[in-house]
């Protein structure tokens, strides 16, 4: 599987999907879905947070006929069945673009995941309880890695 965006690996987030800019999700294709895949799961994290691992977006029961999301991922909402996404380190459902203190670039990195089961998870749970409800059930992934720095 591959990921891929308006950036490439291990270079710069364009501040359009930042909390600098417009603070909406970069459009993602996701390329080479096993076959046999019953659903697909997203989590974009920054491992460089002053206060450990900080959740800018975790989307489960992503269809894995969906090959992409459109900048600002409208399409999640018309989406059948729909996907669930938890509430991020911000505190809310969605997507939350990289907004690291001032300093040195953090990285964001942006994993999916194709597993054999979709999960039946209530829409109050965690990007843990995601990752639990994972294990066993991962057929391949994929990572994006992009910078920002403010």
């Amino acid at each position: 599987m591959i990921i891929e965006s308006v950036f490439e690996y291990q270079q710069p987030i364009p501040s359009k999907y930042t909390c600098s800019g417009e603070n909406i999700s970069p459009p993602l294709k996701f390329l080479q879905i096993p076959q046999h895949a019953q659903s697909l799961v997203l989590i974009v994290d920054d491992p460089d947070a002053p206060h450990g691992v900080f959740d800018h977006w975790i989307i489960w029961n992503i269809s894995p006929h969906v090959t992409q999301l459109s900048e600002g991922a409208p399409e999640l909402k018309r989406l059948s069945p729909h996907p669930i996404e938890a509430k991020n380190g911000f505190g809310k459902k969605g997507y939350g673009g990289p907004c690291p203190p001032p300093g040195k670039p953090h990285r964001y990195f942006f994993k999916l995941y194709a597993l054999d089961v979709p999960l039946a998870l209530s829409e109050a749970s965690s990007k843990k309880d995601v990752e639990q409800a994972m294990k066993g059930h991962v057929i391949e992934q994929a990572e994006l890695m992009g910078t920002y720095q403010r």
